[in-house]
């Protein structure tokens, strides 16, 4: 990936796949239409094998790059619970989704493209440096030609390009930074951004290589991939107008590609 910004061009990502059994969660069908990249649950954190077939199926049929979306196996706690766990439990809980996501990439006729961690297993990594590289680690020992997901600026990309990896610095339209360029909390107040207006505006700063934090202050980072939360309400409606609003803007959806 390019070390600067380029307001010119921009990856859309989404989180899904997230039901599992009976349970439904979102419209991921209709947001593959408005997105470049497609996170998929492996079945820790939410997700079971006949909606990881369909999901990767449907983003395959539709041109869009399909990336695993390894979490904590925390099903009540959707991945969002901190739990102690060492690197080399992360080391080995990460390969294994990604290897069962890559067995269904793979029989439908695809390649997987990319990884990006879920929720705490994903902000342990922003702080915890062995972690982080336990992670980098078993996506490279599967596939050393995957992009690899992380939080800009962070030590998520740090570790990953140490170990050659190619990398997508991941930026996020609805949630609030803090001064070091992480993200708020889910448990403090203003961590969500739910105004549309607010969310895009904060896109297209972002754009141009920096965030403003809840103090105020200006924290420079690199887009290359914007997040969108399948799960959040109205998440189908902001997947379009956004798309709408990066092409009217100039911006050219496209997909980190694989080694």
């Amino acid at each position: 990936m390019s070390s600067t910004p380029d307001r010119n061009c921009l990856d859309l990502n989404c989180d899904m796949g997230e039901g599992f059994g009976a349970y439904t969660m979102g419209h991921d069908i209709a947001i593959l239409d408005h997105v470049s990249s497609a996170n998929i649950a492996c079945g820790f954190h939410a997700g079971d094998p006949p909606t990881m077939r369909r999901i990767v199926g449907a983003a395959l049929s539709k041109g869009v790059a399909v990336g695993a979306h390894p979490g904590l196996p925390d099903l009540q706690g959707f991945g969002r619970r901190e739990m102690k766990i060492t690197p080399a439990e992360a080391y080995a809980m990460v390969l294994y989704q990604v290897g069962a996501l890559a067995g269904f990439v793979q029989a439908a006729g695809g390649r997987l493209n990319h990884v990006k961690p879920h929720g705490a297993l994903y902000n342990m990594a922003v702080k915890d440096r062995a972690l982080s590289e336990a992670i980098a680690q078993a996506v490279r020992d599967f596939d050393p030609g995957l992009v690899y997901f992380g939080l800009a600026g962070s030590v998520m990309i740090e570790t990953a390009q140490a170990l050659g990896l190619r990398v997508a610095g991941e930026v996020f339209a609805d949630r609030s930074y803090q001064d070091d360029g992480s993200l708020t909390p889910r448990s403090q107040v203003g961590a969500m951004i739910e105004d549309e207006e607010q969310s895009l505006a904060q896109v297209r700063q972002m754009l141009g290589g920096s965030v403003t934090a809840q103090s105020g202050k200006t924290v420079a980072l690199r887009a290359d991939t914007l997040c969108l939360h399948g799960d959040q309400a109205g998440a189908l409606d902001f997947a379009r107008r956004i798309r709408a609003e990066l092409s009217a803007d100039g911006v050219l959806l496209r997909a980190p590609q694989r080694g």
